[in-house]
């Protein structure tokens, strides 16, 4: 009997439960799928799935479990299974629905999911997740807390504005919608100490983290955003990479002669890393020289100032990667055009040491939550 060469548990995980299926993959290229089980997102249901999943699995074959990053429901499981010391990879849902869409998969159900993620895991080489450092969590929970903060004030300050303008409004709304305006302005301040506080608890993050506000127009909020959303650049391999993970790629549509569609971004990624470079590179573009210059030549001919905008926000990102990575600050230099070029660009030259910029990995090449423990902690060349 032939025996399998790989072998995967595909899990499709809720908040209450979740189902699984085992796929394993022959050298001939078939694929045979188990039954799929139900089990509860709990600590019972961790174990059962173990249990369940080595009975069917080949002994002598690695196991890998496979699910989707579905908000927050998969981390209980995952990290149970990486306590475990079991091969765990967790992929963006956007991945999981294109490879079914690619399988003409039309039903959608939590046992046809499970079926579609481990036959995925059995058919691609997945990389695998590891917890995140705790302080980066940390920060990300905060940062994501301050943002969403900041929301809230500006809708309830907009519905201030707007009873202004008004005939007339009731007393108690009033004072109401400055109340609550009043609220979420403390604890905004109060997430704004704690982000400090965090940073400063790690002499090599807060080092780090310095080196970046050196940047004109960039502070202590964006950089620890963009480090808390990548967990400290330390799966980015390349300048390439890191723009697709924010959503920064240039998209084309062209196609033949009739198609002559737009040049614009794909805003396929993290959303909270362009939305916290949106105001430092409006700052940059109007008052750091070098972008200023890039900025105006950018948005020559160009019908509205965003494209410059999302240009030098993109700039900013890949600077602070560049420094991140040679753990250097920013160097403002004042010399002629040529090597003021060199220094914006000097990403460039570090890509060799950093990755090979002949990997051009999508959003879903950068797994989701991983950790950065090992490269950040490994000793430093001065």
């Amino acid at each position: 009997m032939e025996e399998a060469i790989k072998q995967c548990v595909g899990i499709d995980i809720s908040k209450a439960t979740f189902t699984a299926c085992v796929c394993q993959k022959f050298a001939d290229g078939r694929i045979r799928l188990s039954s799929v089980e139900s089990f509860d997102n709990g600590n019972k249901g961790f174990n059962q799935l173990v249990k369940w999943s080595r009975k069917l699995g080949a002994p002598q074959l690695e196991l890998l479990f496979l699910m989707e990053a579905t908000g927050c429901y998969f981390e209980p499981l995952a990290y149970h299974l990486h306590r475990l010391n079991q091969p765990v990879s967790v992929i963006l849902p956007n991945k999981v629905k294109h490879y079914g869409k690619s399988l003409n998969v039309k039903t959608k159900t939590d046992a046809v999911d499970a079926r579609v993620i481990a036959q995925l895991g059995a058919e691609r080489q997945l990389p695998l997740w590891e917890p995140p450092l705790p302080i980066f969590r940390q920060l990300r929970g905060i940062t994501r807390l301050r943002a969403d903060l900041v929301q809230e004030r500006t809708a309830f300050q907009n519905r201030i504005t707007s009873g202004e303008s008004a005939e007339s409004v009731e007393r108690l709304v009033s004072r109401g919608l400055k109340a609550v305006v009043k609220e979420l302005d403390r604890q905004i301040d109060r997430c704004d100490q704690e982000v400090e506080k965090l940073a400063r608890k790690e002499d090599w993050l807060w080092q780090k983290m310095t080196n970046l506000q050196s940047i004109k127009g960039v502070a202590l909020l964006t950089v620890a955003t963009v480090v808390a959303e990548t967990q400290g650049f330390a799966l980015v391999k390349s300048r390439k990479q890191l723009a697709s993970y924010a959503g920064y790629d240039v998209v084309q549509r062209d196609s033949g002669t009739s198609i002559k569609g737009k040049t614009r971004i794909s805003k396929k990624g993290n959303s909270r890393i362009r939305g916290a470079l949106h105001m430092p590179a409006r700052s940059a573009a109007r008052h750091n020289d070098r972008l200023r210059e890039f900025y105006q030549r950018v948005n020559e001919g160009k019908p509205s100032k965003r494209v410059g905008e999302v240009a030098v926000a993109r700039k900013l990102l890949l600077l602070m990667y560049t420094l991140w990575k040679k753990d250097e600050a920013y160097q403002k230099k004042t010399f002629g055009n040529q090597e003021a070029k060199a220094l914006l660009r000097q990403g460039e030259e570090s890509e060799k040491r950093v990755g090979s910029p002949t990997e051009l990995p999508t959003q879903d090449g950068l797994s989701f939550n991983q950790s950065a423990e090992v490269l950040l902690r490994r000793p430093q060349v001065t």
